[in-house]
């Protein structure tokens, strides 16, 4: 990983904790206290949704809510006891209504208990390599030993676009589901061009949290701020400054040739070499992409099988080894 960061003097935020982080690669253009454990209030949910789409339930089960759900402070779907409703319906208020008493709801359907979940939360946080966070509860409500960093919420941001039902979930502007109405809290998917959801979050201790994404041309950012009372216009100014410093260049594309190989006992003297990946990385103004090939044979006896393993492809920038990829 490339430890070059751009200086605060590039962008600034009013934010307590922040991070700009180009999601594919995860190289960090700007943070700000990026590492520092505080409160994060209801972006806690995009863990909270993600852990129950990786628990093997049906979307369309239906959860009866708990009697406990539906005690919850702050943000609600204003469930009732006993009330029947699909898993999709109560995700879909999590993230975009951000109801604290689905979230519980969801956990307790999901983990069988809340606590039971709640533990699969931490270890989904381990596992991302969120050093940095600790999880008491799926909703983000202040509690002794729930927090996170910028940087860790980053990181579960990078694992909530890759999961391809929760990337929906969080660029949706507004949706209907068993007579409810819900409209996402993230003022960013009208604002801001390219934006594709994320979650935001709010509590009097913790302040304004907000975890966003933006995509242009190919390329999409990350940004996080914690304790952030302008966080509309800072995630605007934090992704401008990154699409414009910014690119990301591609060495070779999955399946494009890179080379040939000589082959013997074949009527083909030679046969191509292609990347088994992509190979590509985000690149600041000044920097490049340099390849370097290393082949494990010199040639090959017919037959030869297509995706035959001949070596690897490496990217480097600024002499520092950014990603390799196999070549068949």
């Amino acid at each position: 990983m490339l430890c070059q960061v751009p200086t605060a003097q590039a962008v600034g935020t009013s934010a307590s904790s922040a991070i700009l982080m180009e999601a594919e690669s995860g190289r960090v253009l700007y943070e700000q206290n990026a590492h520092e454990e505080r409160l994060i209030a209801s972006i806690t949910k995009l863990m909270t949704a993600l852990v129950a789409l990786e628990s093997g339930h049906d979307l369309e089960e239906t959860v009866t809510v708990g009697e406990a759900c539906t005690r919850a402070e702050g943000s609600s779907l204003y469930l009732r006891p006993g009330e029947e409703i699909s898993l999709k319906g109560l995700l879909y208020g999590v993230m975009l209504r951000s109801g604290n008493d689905a979230a519980l709801a969801v956990a307790e359907h999901c983990g069988g208990s809340v606590e039971e979940f709640v533990g699969r939360m931490n270890e989904k946080a381990a596992q991302l390599g969120m050093v940095n966070s600790h999880f008491a509860n799926p909703n983000g409500l202040n509690a002794e030993g729930h927090y996170s960093s910028a940087y860790d919420m980053a990181l579960l941001a990078r694992a909530c676009l890759e999961n391809e039902y929760l990337a929906q979930m969080v660029s949706t502007r507004t949706i209907t589901l068993e007579g409810r109405t819900f409209t996402n809290h993230n003022k960013l998917l009208w604002r801001y061009e390219g934006c594709v959801g994320m979650k935001t979050g709010f509590t009097e201790r913790a302040g304004r949290t907000l975890v966003s994404a933006a995509q242009r041309e190919g390329m999409t950012l990350i940004a996080v701020t914690l304790n952030d009372p302008d966080d509309w216009a800072d995630h605007a100014a934090l992704f401008d400054y990154g699409f414009s410093v910014c690119t990301r260049e591609t060495a070779a594309r999955a399946g494009e040739t890179v080379g040939t190989m000589p082959v013997s006992g074949s009527l083909i003297p030679l046969v191509s070499v292609q990347a088994g990946e992509e190979l590509s990385w985000p690149l600041l103004e000044g920097e490049t992409l340099e390849t370097e090939v290393q082949l494990i044979r010199r040639g090959l006896t017919a037959p030869v099988e297509a995706g035959t393993p001949v070596g690897t492809m490496r990217g480097y920038v600024n002499g520092t080894l950014v990603g390799e990829v196999p070549l068949v």
